[in-house]
């Protein structure tokens, strides 16, 4: 039985993310604002939603410059776009660059905190080689007009990328771009790396796992206890698929010689519903990832490449977009609904209380308390899947030291029921969600306390 041994020093930091010290919005916890729809709130009414959530910094597929002005004073980091249609004259003219910086950027900076500005979005692979060869000038010259405003360094220019650009990313350390992209990459990678600008690509495991539906996939997809998959030339064994991607994309550009240039998770998310034939949409999927994806955030644990720090990650989408085309789940990503409630919970809200329009006041109650609960296998689950449970939990930083040989909880020395001490464990410091109990459908919660004798299971509320 391979069981980990920890600090509590981990154990400490897993409590403090449950604890009032994560009040502030997150830095790396960002969010895609939309606007594909008829039936969006008004973006001072956004702005107000955000600021009562952990969201750290939001990203638009355009310079709206009403939502530009909403967020100012708010905190929030602001990636502000130049659509594709826009880049031909960005790239023919300087003067054209000067006047969009001088009506996007210099009315509202730094009010209104514009951290990067991206130059298209998922042009390498567009197919479009007119527009492939007139996105560098065209960031050329948005760079320039910002200099000539004394904003270069502080806005970044940079452009986003689907997960296509990569020719090879399985293994991550494998990963590459694609040969046909290599001169246009170079030198656009070379840019950013005289600028500073991040790299920001698009990874989406929902989209992995709708090309390989098998059960094993989805658990690599949405970070539950799965059995791992070994990169072949490196010999790390990845535990998720988010990391994989993000690695294989840091393979590529090591492999290019760009070893420094940042990365940044432009988009990623996963539908909560679709068409009747399409593989992965659901509310408990869109939540378990979600969820499961803000947790790996902010443990910092980072990606075995890139590890002790959290890649910056704008989760698609704050709102759902009724008017995009496609299948159904491309209007069902996001995390609120047009009245501010939230569609499902992650934990992003800085307090339970779902910012709504004013009510007339009430008289105030007291909230029942909750009830009692712990999160225990399933009956009828094989010793293999509860061995994988123990040991997911017990190589994630958790302490197991009371089912080691001598522990409070090692007797009985079974698998079931070292199984449920460390199942319980990562429920009741993972965030007490109801995808915490999950294991693959291996779990269930229960209200009856588990603990015997000398045996204290953590939690139960």
């Amino acid at each position: 039985m391979a069981i980990t041994v920890v600090s509590s020093t981990c154990i400490l930091l897993l409590l403090m993310l449950q604890s009032p010290y994560f009040a502030s919005s997150q830095s790396f916890i960002g969010v895609n604002y939309g606007q594909l729809a008829d039936n969006l709130p008004a973006p001072a009414v956004t702005a107000k939603l955000l600021q009562s959530t952990m969201i750290g910094k939001v990203r638009l597929y355009d310079a709206d410059v009403e939502i530009i002005k909403s967020l100012a004073n708010t905190g929030r980091g602001i990636v502000i776009g130049v659509g594709n249609g826009e880049i031909p004259g960005l790239a023919s003219d300087p003067n054209v660059a000067g006047q969009w910086v001088g009506s996007h950027v210099l009315p509202f900076y730094p009010g209104s905190k514009i951290d990067v500005i991206t130059v298209g979005n998922e042009v390498m692979t567009s197919g479009d080689q007119g527009l492939i060869a007139q996105l560098l000038p065209a960031m050329q010259n948005v760079q320039n007009a910002l200099n000539a405003a004394s904003l270069g360094g502080k806005v970044k220019v940079s452009t986003v990328h689907s997960m296509s650009v990569l020719g090879n990313s399985d293994p991550p350390s494998s990963g590459s771009f694609k040969s046909g992209y290599s001169d246009t990459m170079r030198a656009l990678l070379q840019f950013q790396r005289a600028t500073g600008s991040p790299f920001m690509i698009n990874p989406y495991p929902f989209f992995a796992y709708k090309s390989d539906p098998r059960p094993e996939t989805l658990a690599f997809c949405l970070f539950q206890p799965n059995a791992g998959r070994v990169d072949s030339w490196s010999g790390i064994k990845y535990m998720n698929m988010f990391d994989a991607q993000v690695d294989a994309v840091k393979s590529a550009l090591n492999s290019m010689g760009f070893k420094e240039i940042e990365i940044v998770v432009a988009e990623t998310g996963w539908a909560y519903k679709g068409d009747p034939n399409e593989v992965g949409p659901s509310v408990d999927n869109a939540k378990a990832y979600n969820g499961n994806l803000i947790n790996h955030l902010r443990s910092k644990v980072g990606t075995p490449l890139m590890p002790g720090n959290s890649v910056d990650t704008y989760i698609f989408a704050l709102y759902d977009e009724n008017l995009k085309p496609g299948p159904g789940s491309e209007r069902a990503f996001g995390l609120f609904k047009e009245d501010l409630s939230m569609i499902y919970d992650v934990g992003l809200l800085k307090t339970s209380q779902t910012p709504t329009t004013p009510t007339t006041p009430t008289s105030p109650t007291t909230p029942a308390p909750k009830a009692a609960v712990w999160c225990v296998p399933k009956p009828g689950v094989s010793d293999a899947q509860l061995q994988s449970n123990v040991d997911y939990v017990c190589g994630h930083g958790l302490d197991c030291s009371p089912i080691q040989p001598g522990g409070a909880c090692y007797e009985p020395a079974t698998v079931q029921a070292h199984a449920a001490y460390a199942m319980n464990l990562y429920y009741q410091y993972s965030g007490k969600n109801p995808w915490n109990c999950d294991f693959a459908q291996t779990a269930t919660l229960s209200s009856t306390n588990p603990s015997y004798n000398g045996c204290t299971y953590p939690g139960g509320n």
